[in-house]
């Protein structure tokens, strides 16, 4: 075992751990969106005050999917 592949594999382990955490995050805040319990701080700034929780919701929820594959496939190549 060389100590090349050891380094690279400890530095990899908190990119993984973030992307999932986030990954989760974002699929919690995309299943609010669906639901319309949205806390209001998720809205500040919007211009869209009734409607598009629906588009926000899936783009969260699609975007949380898509950081907890790409964690998948970091977390496997190491």
């Amino acid at each position: 075992m060389s100590t090349t592949s050891t380094a690279s594999g400890t530095g990899r382990k908190p990119v993984v751990i973030a992307l999932a955490v986030i990954g989760v995050v974002a699929i919690v805040v995309g299943v609010l969106w669906f639901v319309g319990a949205a806390p209001s701080f998720l809205n500040v700034g919007s211009h869209v005050k009734h409607g598009g929780h629906l588009f926000r919701g899936g783009v969260a929820a699609v975007i949380g999917l898509g950081l907890l594959v790409f964690a998948w496939i970091q977390n496997k190549k190491s």
